[in-house]
């Protein structure tokens, strides 16, 4: 008999973990209906992308402006590229190109912080940022349905030495509560999202900010889904909640609404320097690619300009006419107050059934299963863009009325698995 090598046992001790047995045994049994690892092999206008030999609509790309499109975007990455080359080389520790410090001050502006430090993605900015902003003798306080990345991130810190603890979801009363619960620490760090990805709700923040700075604790917000798309100017949720960055560090995304890459955090200005010295990612880490930071300003220039009105308002319309068209349907609509708009189901089958029966009919929903939401609470998550048409969202929704009539979806009355989700 042959011997079992150290990397097939390694192999079979991975595949004996929860999430992978779950995930390997729904692509078993959904082998036509998971669409999950899919191949695109051509996107064009107006979210039409070749899949699976396949042409739909694509309600799965988190390019809210549809600014992926612009040909001033398009053209200010060549133009980037024939400035910098394909990569400068880098570690950011070592050096920046000018691009990067031009971006980093335009974005600062534009937000209203006094500095901005710019990461290649927002997952590698929380994961270096939270656990370099804390001590053995600080604190955590962290969202539980807060994004995946400030969680791997608080366990890092977890492991440094840091307390860490989570809060019911969006609970003012149950943060106090953890707050107190950690006591004693130096200085406390409060982490949630702007905007949560799967139901697209917002947090209270003026209340959660209220009870942080009574607790000697900061905000940390990762605003990636709102920054572009909420707020004058695209600024994000945080301004416009708070009026402040007085008692907050704020993440966004660069390659969402921005259409570029990367992700950035706003800070008071003796914090670039500090998270420069802390932050992991940013020291041991490339930088992101050069062309795309020349892309950044363009988009600032958009967003600050009086055409960006116009921009939202057919972001707008799109998400008003979808969640309208799902709601008249008698389905269970989360969201709508940003461009993340999710329908329940429940069932992880089922679920799975659901997307494939959308994508058979020319649209591109993805089917969200545990644990990114609750065990039987999965969604078809949509997320509308600006240059999603009239007729992409009509049809749309007429697939989801065929779908209505074939799997029995819930309805309002019987959404038990949506609260579950709004407590997650």
């Amino acid at each position: 008999m042959t011997a079992t090598s150290p990397i097939e046992k390694l192999g079979q001790a991975l595949r004996q973990q929860t999430l992978v047995r779950i995930i390997e045994q729904f692509g078993a049994e959904h082998p036509d209906s998971h669409l999950k690892d899919l191949v695109i092999d051509e996107a064009g206008p107006g979210r039409a992308i070749v899949v699976n030999g396949r042409r739909v609509i694509n309600f799965g790309s988190d390019s809210f402006l549809g600014l992926d499109q612009d040909p001033r975007v398009q053209e200010a990455v060549r133009r980037g590229l024939q400035r910098w080359g394909t990569h400068n080389g880098s570690s950011r520790a070592f050096a920046s190109v000018r691009a990067n410090i031009e971006a980093e001050r335009k974005l600062a502006e534009w937000l209203g912080v006094e500095s901005v430090l710019i990461l290649p993605s927002v997952m590698l900015a929380n994961l270096g940022a939270i656990p370099g902003l804390v001590g053995r003798q600080d604190a955590i306080a962290l969202d539980e349905q807060a994004h995946s990345s400030m969680q791997e991130a608080a366990k890092i810190a977890r492991a440094n030495g840091t307390k860490v603890a989570t809060f019911a979801h969006s609970d003012p009363g149950a943060l106090e509560r953890t707050l107190a619960g950690l006591r004693p620490y130096r200085c406390g760090l409060v982490c949630l999202d702007g905007v949560y990805s799967m139901s697209g709700r917002i947090p209270p923040m003026v209340e959660l900010n209220t009870v942080a700075r009574a607790g000697d604790a900061v905000l940390y917000i990762d605003d990636a889904h709102g920054t572009g798309v909420l707020g004058n100017q695209g600024r994000g949720t945080v301004l416009e909640a708070l009026g402040s960055y007085d008692n907050t560090f704020v993440v966004g995304s660069l390659s969402k609404a921005f259409s570029c890459a990367g992700g950035f955090i706003g800070c008071p200005e003796p914090f670039h320097r500090l998270l420069k010295i802390r932050c992991a990612p940013y020291v041991f880490g490339g930088p992101v690619v050069p062309s795309y930071l020349e892309a950044v300003g363009t988009v600032i220039d958009i967003l600050r300009s009086d055409e960006y009105p116009a921009l939202r308002a057919r972001l707008d319309a799109a998400i008003g006419r979808l969640t309208r068209g799902l709601t008249e349907l008698g389905l269970v609509v989360m969201g709508g107050a940003t461009p993340i708009v999710s329908v329940l189901v429940g069932d992880e089958s089922k679920t799975l059934d659901a997307g494939k029966f959308l994508f058979d009919r020319g649209y591109y929903v993805q089917s969200v299963l545990f644990p990114a939401v609750p065990y039987h609470a999965g969604v078809l998550r949509i997320q509308c863009n600006a240059n999603h048409d009239a007729a992409a969202i009509e049809g749309l929704v007429h697939a989801f009325s065929a779908l209505a009539r074939t799997l029995a979806l819930p309805g309002p009355a019987g959404s038990s698995p949506a609260a579950a989700l709004d407590r997650r």
